[in-house]
Formats: structure tokens, C-alpha cells, sequence
């Protein structure tokens, strides 16, 4: 057992010791913008800044996980070693998939990645994978801590009210999760303290979570709008909302994102953290995950018995922007085209086009005796899935119109031959052929409160080892 302990501690104090030589504790903002259309990108570097202490692991600097669609990687200059890495996903990756982009239309996102502040002289670089998933140098830039034309130290983070909602620790050994409100005027903001309550509730209350609560810390930040609610650009209807969130996005009538990302990040800056949660204090169902960006979640049901569809939703695009977890839903209307290419293996742990169990990425959760592909009643629920696709989400009778379908599905899923199995079936990631999912129902899948399948529990459990292990 002393042997064991002994092995186990020795990354741990590897890790420690290379923060140390490297790296002080406080973060390093920096700041690009990414311009092109289909088949075209380009990254320019805006600003450089500090922001305060540094929330991430100190032992686990290397990306451990191999999620997202890009990588940042950080080398020091003198030496070439690379001394962080981590793996996330964009806003213009994700357009890059719609019509407007299919188009030609060019247009420029802002983003930012965030880093240990380095001691000296670096190299940070920014990669996306190719066809082959393989990581390919988009960006490089040097970046020199102590220069102090090229830091950009000035004070822009507005002062908002922060709250720890829940403290078990020391950031570098937590997770710190953000939450904060969009479309909330000064008389809301009681509910918003109350949905942050609420929402953290929610999350704990739901395994994996659930049982890891005790490895993560809560902040909120009560943002105030000068007006309630959102945008919503397909009604014409315009906020003065703090945030810049709103419905609409990539043309999606429940997609919910913001553009305004230095905002954002100027308005998160007064706290630690690792992940961002944004409340959207309006009443049309919605929301949005991009892994290692952001999740957003709507806060009002107008319906009465629906109050449940925030919660799923809530910790659904959790699933995407913290667990790195791809829909597994494929009937849905969504912005994208070709999302997933035919033949090209998903990077997201719970999406696979591998149909050899041996090559499989969940293989150890498999049983021998199941079948792989793994059958369910796949034409019966395509046939209620496109009779629900034709009803109009936004109808004042949609929930009344949708229940009869919605139960019948509820039936396939809940009678479905291998439902407690882990196997091979066909239908995920917007695409009903050639696209498998680990499980016949999971958070990821149906629209219920069902639990995540051991595959999603498992990823979400190795991003959480990977802040606090």
C-alpha cells in the first residue's frame, strides 16, 4: 500500500514542481480574434492581460483529455519545452457548419484562452484538428511576461456583487464553477439569487455530480441588466441585457449564445473560475454548451408543468461545455450541416462511428454478450421523432400537440430491449445513420431527467479528476 502511495504521488509533485519553475499564481488572459468563412480561418491576437489567481490544477498542466476541437499549447522560449496544454472549443467552429458560412460570408468571433501567468518568455500556440482529428498549428505567437508594452494591466473588470455560493476549498484543488445572469434588471434580482440556488441544487442533485459536490467551489456574480429578458432577433425583439446573450443563434430559435465574449470575460475576471454558467432570465425554452466556453440555460416556464425542462436543460449543456459530451439526439432540428463527417471518428467520449468493438472507445463498459450494433426500436421512434419534428416548438398548443408523441417514445426508451446496457446504438450527434451512441437514453439523448450513462458519468468524473487530482 506504501509502494502504491508512493507512485501515485510522484506526478503530482512533478506537476507541482514544473508550476512552480514556470509559472506564478495568476492568470494569463489573452485575448484573438478568429475571421473566416467554410474552409477558411485566421487568428489575430488582440490584448494580453493579468487577471487573478490562477483556478486550474498545478499538477496536471498537460492536457490530460484530448477533448475539443482546438488545443492551446504553451511553450517556454528558451527551452522549446511545452509547459501547458488544454483542449477547447469555439463559437466559430460551430458556425463554420451553417448555411451562412456555406455561403462565403466571412465573419470575426472574439475569443480568449485563459493560462498560468508565466515568468518568463513564451511561446503560445493554437491548433485545430484536421480530417484525421490530428492537431494542426492554426496560430503562434511569443508573448513576454515582463514586457510591459505588450501586458496590458489597466483596470476594466466592473465592479458586480460576488457571492461564494458553495466553499469546500482552495481553487487549485476544486472546481470553480460561475454562475452568472443575463436579462436580469436590478428589481430581479432576488430570483437571480434564488435561480442560482436553485440551478446549483439541481446540479448536485444529479449523479455523477452529485457525488463529487465536495470537489467544487460556486461563485456567482449578480450582473444587472437594464432591462429583463433577452434578444430574441427572429421576433424583433431587442434587450438592453448586460450580457449580450440571446435566442437565435446561428439561426436556431432556441440556441442561446453571446458574441460578446471581452464582456463576458471582463465581467468573470472578478472571480476564480474554471467553468461559466449564464442564466437567461426569459421564458422561451432554450439554452447552449460549447466545451471549455460557456453553458446558458432559460429561466422561466410559462407552461405550467414544464418547470422540469430547465433542469434537464441545465445540466444537459453542462454535459457539453463541462464534460466535453456531444448531443446524442440526431431528429432534432439544429443550425449545422455535416457537423460529423461520414468516416471520421468524433473526439467527444460519447459519440463514435466504430462499429469494431475492439477499436471501440467505450469498450470496457461493454459486456461480451451484447450486441454490437446494439438493436432498439430505432424505426418506430424515427417515425414519432418526424411527426414531432413537423410541430412548431414557438405554438402557443406545441406541449399539448407534442405530449402524445413524447409519451410514445417515452415507451420505446423505457422498454427498450438492452435500456441498462452500455452497447453500440445507431443515432447520435444529428445524423440518424453511421453515428452511435453509448446507451438506448442518457441526459445527452432525451429530453427527460434521466441520469448519464456510465460513458458521459465516466467523462464527466475524468474533466473533474482532471482540476482536482
Amino acid at each position: 500500500m506504501k509502494r502504491l502511495l508512493f507512485l501515485l504521488i510522484i506526478p503530482a509533485i512533478a506537476g507541482a514542481q514544473l508550476f512552480n519553475k514556470f509559472f506564478i499564481d495568476k492568470t494569463m488572459r489573452v485575448d484573438y480574434y478568429h475571421t473566416g468563412t467554410k474552409g477558411v480561418e485566421i487568428l489575430s491576437l488582440d490584448k494580453v492581460s493579468p487577471e487573478g489567481i490562477y483556478s486550474g490544477s498545478k499538477t496536471q498542466l498537460l492536457d490530460p483529455l484530448n477533448f475539443g476541437e482546438y488545443m492551446v499549447r504553451v511553450y517556454d522560449a528558451a527551452s522549446a519545452q511545452m509547459i501547458y496544454s488544454r483542449g477547447y472549443s469555439t463559437m466559430f467552429n460551430e458556425w463554420q457548419s451553417t448555411d451562412e458560412a456555406l455561403a462565403g460570408i466571412y465573419k470575426t468571433f472574439h475569443e480568449t484562452v485563459r493560462i498560468p501567468f508565466p515568468k518568463k518568455k513564451i511561446q503560445l500556440t493554437i491548433s485545430r484538428r484536421d480530417k484525421n482529428m490530428l492537431f494542426r498549428e492554426i496560430f503562434s505567437t511569443v508573448i513576454d511576461p515582463n514586457n510591459s508594452a505588450q501586458i496590458h494591466s489597466g483596470q476594466r473588470t466592473p465592479n458586480y456583487k460576488t457571492v461564494k455560493l458553495i466553499d469546500n476549498g482552495p481553487s487549485e484543488k476544486k472546481v470553480d464553477l460561475l454562475i452568472l445572469g443575463d436579462g436580469y434588471a436590478k428589481a430581479d434580482m432576488q430570483k437571480f439569487r434564488n435561480d442560482a440556488k436553485h440551478f446549483s441544487d439541481v446540479l448536485f442533485g444529479t449523479s455523477p455530480f452529485k457525488e463529487r459536490k465536495n470537489d467544487f467551489n460556486v461563485w456567482v456574480i449578480e450582473v444587472e441588466s437594464k432591462e429583463s429578458g433577452i434578444d430574441k432577433p427572429g421576433k424583433n425583439e431587442w434587450k438592453e441585457n448586460a450580457l449580450g446573450t440571446q435566442y437565435d443563434s446561428f439561426g436556431s430559435a432556441r440556441y442561446v449564445l453571446t458574441e460578446e465574449n471581452r464582456i463576458l470575460r471582463d465581467i468573470a475576471g472578478q472571480v476564480p473560475y474554471d467553468a461559466i454558467s449564464i442564466l437567461v432570465n426569459d421564458n422561451r425554452y432554450g439554452g447552449g454548451g460549447i466545451y471549455n466556453l460557456y453553458t446558458t440555460c432559460y429561466t422561466q416556464a410559462d407552461t405550467k408543468g414544464q418547470e422540469w425542462q430547465m433542469d434537464y436543460v441545465f445540466v444537459h449543456e453542462l454535459g457539453h461545455s463541462f464534460g466535453g459530451l456531444g448531443d446524442e439526439y440526431y431528429s432534432s432540428s439544429v443550425a449545422y450541416n455535416d457537423f460529423y463527417q461520414p468516416g471520421v471518428e468524433p473526439w467527444e467520449p460519447n459519440l463514435t462511428t466504430v462499429t469494431d468493438t475492439a477499436a471501440l472507445k467505450w469498450k470496457s463498459f461493454i459486456n461480451p454478450a451484447t450486441p454490437i450494433p446494439t438493436p432498439w426500436r430505432k424505426n418506430e421512434y424515427d417515425s414519432l421523432e418526424t411527426l414531432r419534428g413537423k410541430l412548431d416548438r414557438l405554438a402557443p398548443d406545441y406541449y399539448e400537440k407534442r405530449e402524445p408523441l413524447y409519451k410514445a417514445e417515452e415507451e420505446i426508451i423505457k422498454n427498450a430491449q438492452y435500456k441498462n446496457t452500455v452497447g453500440l446504438f445507431e443515432g447520435a450527434g444529428y445524423v440518424s445513420k453511421g453515428v452511435y451512441r453509448p446507451a438506448v437514453d442518457c441526459r445527452m439523448f432525451s429530453l427527460s431527467l434521466v441520469g448519464f450513462d456510465p460513458v458521459c458519468a465516466d467523462a464527466i468524473n475524468r474533466v473533474i479528476d482532471s482540476y482536482v487530482k
